[in-house]
């Protein structure tokens, strides 16, 4: 495992398990995949938000402020969206 393994083992794994737990590749795995999921919501969610608003600014229904909302403030949603990863409960 991490502790005992060869250092040029460690730089080369993609995830390094540092006690003799092997069941922590599961919940490595349940994390993988909960994030991958929060990354996909946070894309569909930004790229939605940004057509809507080019489509209603090319009407003219869509001002300066929505625009920068549609940029800053979807960022910042994503951030407190993608926060959800660290709650990870453990057995």
């Amino acid at each position: 495992m991490g502790a005992l393994g060869a250092d040029s083992a460690i730089e080369a794994a993609d995830i390094v398990i540092m006690t003799d737990e092997p069941y922590k590749i599961v919940k490595s795995m349940k994390l993988a995949k909960k994030t991958m999921r929060i990354v996909k919501e946070n894309i569909v969610f930004a790229i939605f938000v940004k057509v809507l608003v080019l489509i209603l600014t090319a009407f003219g229904l869509s001002t300066m402020w929505e625009a920068v909302f549609a940029d800053v403030g979807v960022s910042i949603i994503a951030i407190i969206n993608a926060l959800r990863a660290l709650n990870v409960k453990e057995k």
